[in-house]
């Protein structure tokens, strides 16, 4: 596998250097010192309230002489204007060329740091992503530093080779190449570090895209990592190993989930905050393994979890908070249409308050799904049109008032399956 480049995008807005006819920039210095000289002397003349120039009618030695010093005055003068003229494109001329070997010694790093990631050796991959990270830290403008974020994400994106199983056939994976797994761990912390930093440090790459759609991610860490503007997308990406999102931000940023894998291992969104964008989990599987959202916060964003698979495996979102940001914009919590077949999916001490989390639709059928010391506000979830078949839906000791579509209206029992909190059944009719 080898990476070739040819070219590197031009700073924005630039097509090279552009002069005017340095005829035509003479003409116009010339006029514009007229028209100042000009307005100095007539502001002058008005400030002193001058009425009239005093006529001689015979020239003095004195006046012939200031007659000569005035014409010589004149004559420096343009000579200035010509020598700034000249100075000023000169300069340009130089800044221009110190862009241009600045811009081939970009390319010529480039072009470098790319070919060693098509290397075979893991080694020579692993100084191909710092160099790449390190040429994006250094990159004089904001599309060459995207440039170098984009290749580090499609070299996620690439496939792993193919390797023969025990039984001859051919496989994908990593097991016979561990060097391979650490180079794609090291650019998944190498960005981690990155969109650590602060927005206002020059080598933070918060309010950038990521693209990690159809990325196989083995392991690796995002922890604390903030994305801050931007769109993030993990669009099918297969999430195996223990990856972890732990206490990222995601704020403002179009984060895409949809119809990511996480299939085995671990993935924690513990303490993950979720502020304003959109998130979408839609059409996202989370079968084996174990995914985490304990503790995170869900305020004046849309996060849809819209279709999404819930079978076997653990599902947590014990002690997550779905509130309304404090401004008065409303955040929703979409689960409409998932599916919760056979998986264990905890809302544990989670707090509904504010927002709108929609659970209408959504399919509980063999499965596991609590709602112990959960806390509900007026109108905050909805289970209208909610399907409950074979599955086990438990709300015990949940506060608050009952959510819509839970409770029948019409006095009779509890969904199959459903276990509700005294407070909310409906009281027994008397005959």
């Amino acid at each position: 596998m080898r990476c070739d480049v040819t070219t590197v995008q031009a700073p924005e807005g630039r097509s090279g250097l552009r002069l005017w006819p340095v005829g035509s920039v003479l003409a116009l210095t010339f006029l514009a010192a007229l028209v100042v000289a000009a307005a100095v002397f007539f502001t002058g003349w008005d400030l002193l309230g001058a009425r009239g120039i005093a006529r001689e009618r015979q020239l003095t030695s004195k006046t012939v002489f200031e007659l000569v010093k005035l014409s010589f005055g004149v004559v420096a003068g343009s000579g200035a204007l010509v020598a700034l003229v000249v100075a000023y494109r000169r300069q340009r001329v130089d800044e221009d060329g110190a862009r241009r070997d600045a811009t081939r010694l970009h390319t010529e790093r480039f072009t470098g740091a790319v070919a060693q990631l098509g290397e075979e050796p893991a080694a020579v991959r692993l100084g191909g992503v710092h160099a790449l990270a390190g040429l994006a830290d250094d990159a004089p403008d904001r599309s060459r530093r995207q440039t170098c974020i984009d290749v580090l994400c499609a070299y996620l994106r690439l496939p792993y080779p193919p390797e023969e199983d025990p039984e001859g056939t051919e496989a994908r994976g990593s097991h016979r190449h561990p060097g391979l797994h650490e180079v794609r761990r090291t650019v998944v912390r190498l960005i981690r570090d990155r969109l650590r930093l602060p927005g206002d440090h020059p080598h933070s790459w918060q309010g950038y895209d990521f693209d990690f759609t159809g990325a196989v991610l083995e392991g690796g860490s995002l922890d604390h990592a903030q994305f801050s503007g931007g769109t993030v997308s993990f669009d099918d990406t297969v999430f195996r190993g223990a990856v972890l999102l732990n206490g990222a931000r995601f704020c403002g940023s179009t984060v895409n989930f949809t119809g990511a894998r996480f299939a085995g291992g671990t993935a924690n969104f513990n303490g993950a905050h979720f502020s304003g964008g959109r998130v979408s989990f839609e059409g996202a599987s989370f079968c084996g393994g174990t995914v985490g959202f304990g503790a995170a916060l869900f305020t004046g964003c849309t996060v849809s979890f819209k279709g999404a698979h819930f079978a076997g495996g653990a599902v947590s979102f014990g002690g997550a908070q779905f509130s309304g940001d404090p401004g008065g914009f409303r955040g929703t919590v979409s689960f409409h249409g998932a599916r919760f077949c056979g998986a264990a999916v905890d809302f544990d001490r989670a707090g509904f308050a504010g927002g709108a989390v929609d659970l209408g639709g959504a399919d509980f059928s063999a499965g596991t799904v609590t709602f112990t010391g959960a806390r509900f506000a007026d109108g905050s979830a909805d289970f209208t049109r909610a399907t409950f078949s074979g599955g086990a839906v438990g709300f015990s000791h949940a506060r608050g008032a009952a959510p819509a579509g839970l409770v029948p209206t019409d006095g009779g029992p509890p969904h199959p399956g459903v276990s509700l909190p005294d407070s909310w059944r409906p009281a027994p009719t008397r005959p």
